[in-house]
């Protein structure tokens, strides 16, 4: 793909929107042919005849929307790459539960519209996780809204699994991310970070309480309060106790 231009197709049902997005794109030695849909419909049909390498769609569209129409294109045998250009942020964790390659935001900017075009040519490509013999802090990219921000495992309290991607949680925000919790928790291992439930990891030096009532343990992490399997309960009381004892 890298070695020819990229057959885009622009979905979006504001011609004003879709002029300008067509003239950026038009700019771009990385693209070459690019076709044209004011509504979903119109745009599965494109792409049901053609062989595309990216769509760039609005969400927002009459007919079928841009959720809706990625979801149809993840049962092609053959799908193209979905860079999603909305003036709305709350559809970006649907977007890349989609496996969307990029989620700029309006207006677009023309260095923000670049970066996405790279990440359809390296495939979209997510930063690769830096080793722990890398860095004494772990630092985990993540994406919300076209934006790559950088969390450190420092600033993690504790971590849910949702299917096979994860949610940090830290003081103030949570973040998705595409990374089982499998993975964190054998990577995370010898930084503190334990598990207390089968879809659970917790950071230890962020416990601040533990309460066992009725058989049913429980920690305090801030304000939450996080569910404590039996299985674990004995081995978290152990590393608690020595945690404490190391401060």
């Amino acid at each position: 793909m890298a070695d020819s231009p990229l057959r885009a197709l622009v979905a979006d049902d504001e011609e004003p929107a879709l002029a300008e997005l067509v003239y950026l794109l038009s700019q771009d030695s990385r693209i070459g042919e690019i076709r044209t849909a004011s509504n979903g419909p119109d745009a599965l049909k494109i792409l049901q005849a053609s062989d595309l390498d990216v769509v760039f769609c609005d969400i927002k569209m009459p007919g079928l929307d841009g959720i809706d129409l990625a979801k149809v294109l993840s049962k092609f045998a053959s799908r193209p790459q979905i860079v999603f250009v909305t003036a709305y942020d709350e559809h970006a964790v649907a977007a890349f539960e989609l496996e969307a390659t990029d989620y700029v935001m309006k207006p677009v900017r023309p260095e923000r519209l670049s970066q996405a075009i790279q990440r359809v040519v390296t495939h979209g490509a997510a930063p690769a996780l830096p080793s722990p013999e890398e860095t004494d802090d772990e630092v985990i990219p993540v994406e919300l809204a076209g934006v790559t921000r950088f969390v450190q495992r420092s600033t993690v309290r504790y971590v849910e699994a949702q299917g096979d991607y994860a949610r940090l949680h830290t003081g103030q925000n949570s973040h998705l991310v595409r990374i089982p919790l499998s993975t964190l928790e054998e990577r995370w291992r010898d930084a503190g970070f334990t598990r207390i439930h089968r879809s659970t990891l917790v950071a230890l030096q962020h416990v601040d309480e533990m309460r066992v009532d009725s058989g049913r343990c429980a920690v305090r992490v801030g304000d939450d309060w996080l569910p404590v399997s039996r299985r674990h309960t004995r081995e978290l009381r152990d590393l608690l106790v020595r945690s404490t004892s190391l401060r």
